[in-house]
């Protein structure tokens, strides 16, 4: 069996933590913040399943290496996948790449399950469907008359149908008829049947899917080209195949499962103070004469909340989008395939950053039109390339890249290369890069 882990998701309802380039699947809220969703989700299904099929994006991508090597989890195939479509084409496009006769178990990346032994039990029993032709998904047992979730009405283990998510009244209803279910977006099936199922139902997204599969970049990943991508009809899996299909089966579960989808999800998870506050802060913070409060400070975000308005958090992501977008993409701290950089310093003309590299890694070469670079060596020792010269820059040493200098950024050490970069010039943004080779195959939206 195949764990087909999606990585897709942006977590907009857990901003100011959850941002587009560290979405809430790869932050470590867990074992004393050690462990992300995204570790949990691999350590859950490595001893059900013989292989890991991970689908995410470029960016993506690289977080899930380091955190693959931190669990020990090397072994692992992957699908990248330009921009998102939804469930549907990331399913379809995967399997496209796994024996017809396959049995997957798609799995999003930041759910938390806390009952492995019903979990282990309820996969089983869905892999048996599977070996019948049946594209099973799982029903979990609603503890309240939650909102935020589709539901299943279920007969058995026949779905009976598939339900939106519901206003209060109809949650209630829901909670209290006792055979609805909330959809927990995990399923399990032969790779061939659901293309099968695909193609009769939504032979669009079958037809585009197979094309961009034909035409994808296979070496030691499977890279959608975006020209192929783009042309792909967007759709979940519930909407294209599950809601047609005359084949579909439910696993009802009491797995303890939450798709940490809010604050309010997330506090029920993580310790509250005295007075019910979740409080997520890297420094102290103290709370006077108030309760049910939700406070996240990050280093340059803070957002307070009343428990239980949560899912209100999207809406201020949708304003900063027009506002502030870049507060919505990156934190302070950007980690990238090859390190982290901190913004320590953002000011009309200049912009001071802290930028790590790890041991044996290297930027792209690249230049910048709008920004001259200044590079202070506080540990380790730089291997720095400007146009057809290359030299070494130790500690306490510096040297400067005019605007328009092809130039690269080395790290030929054993220990970490940290240097404070001070750039000055009309445009300090990020996607003022052009790229001329890159050990990462990344496009040049980002350095």
């Amino acid at each position: 069996m195949t764990n087909i882990v999606l990585c897709g998701g942006n977590g907009t309802r857990l901003w100011p933590i959850s941002r587009t380039l560290m979405p809430k699947q790869f932050v470590q809220f867990f074992e004393n913040k050690t462990k992300s969703l995204f570790q949990l989700t691999i350590n859950r299904n490595h001893n059900i399943c013989e292989q890991s099929f991970i689908v995410s994006n470029a960016e993506q991508y690289f977080l899930a290496l380091d955190q693959l090597e931190e669990i020990g989890h090397l072994k692992t195939h992957y699908l990248l996948e330009p921009l998102g479509k939804n469930t549907a084409p990331a399913i379809a496009l995967t399997c496209m790449a796994i024996e017809q006769d396959e049995i997957v178990l798609v799995t999003p990346s930041d759910h938390l399950i806390k009952n492995q032994q019903v979990y282990e039990y309820s996969v089983q029993r869905a892999k048996e469907l599977a070996e019948k032709n049946f594209l099973v998904t799982f029903g979990i047992k609603p503890v309240s008359a939650e909102t935020g979730f589709g539901y299943i009405e279920v007969d058995g283990e026949d779905a009976k149908a598939f339900h939106e998510k519901p206003n209060a009244t109809l949650a209630t209803q829901y909670f209290e008829a006792g055979n609805y279910y909330w959809n927990s977006g995990m399923f399990c099936f032969k790779a061939g049947v659901f293309l099968q199922e695909l193609e009769h139902y939504a032979p669009e997204i079958f037809i585009a899917c197979k094309k961009a599969y034909e035409n994808a970049i296979n070496d030691h990943m499977i890279r959608i080209r975006p020209e192929d991508m783009l042309v792909i009809p967007e759709n979940s899996i519930d909407y294209a195949v599950m809601e047609k299909s005359q084949k579909v089966k439910v696993i009802v579960s009491e797995m303890n499962w939450s798709d940490v989808g809010s604050f309010d999800a997330l506090s029920a998870e993580l310790k509250n103070d005295e007075n019910n506050n979740f409080i997520f802060s890297h420094k102290h913070v103290s709370l006077i004469d108030v309760q049910d409060l939700i406070v996240v400070d990050t280093e340059d975000a803070l957002l307070i909340s009343q428990k239980g308005s949560s899912q209100k958090v999207k809406e201020i992501v949708n304003v900063l989008k027009y506002e502030n977008e870049e507060l919505t993409k990156i934190h302070a701290t950007v980690h990238r395939p090859w390190g982290t950089y901190t913004v320590l310093e953002n000011e009309f003309g200049y912009k001071i950053k802290k930028i790590i590299v790890k041991p044996g890694k290297r930027l792209s070469l690249q230049k910048h039109l709008h920004r001259n670079e200044h590079w202070i060596v506080v540990n380790g020792t730089a291997m720095v390339q400007v146009e057809n010269n290359q030299y070494l820059v130790r500690e306490n040493e510096s040297t400067y890249i005019k605007a328009g200098e092809v130039h690269r950024l080395e790290n030929q050490g054993k220990i970490p290369l940290i240097l404070i970069e001070v750039q000055v010039g009309s445009y300090t943004g990020e996607d003022d890069i052009i790229r001329i080779m890159d050990d990462f195959a990344r496009d040049v939206s980002f350095v």
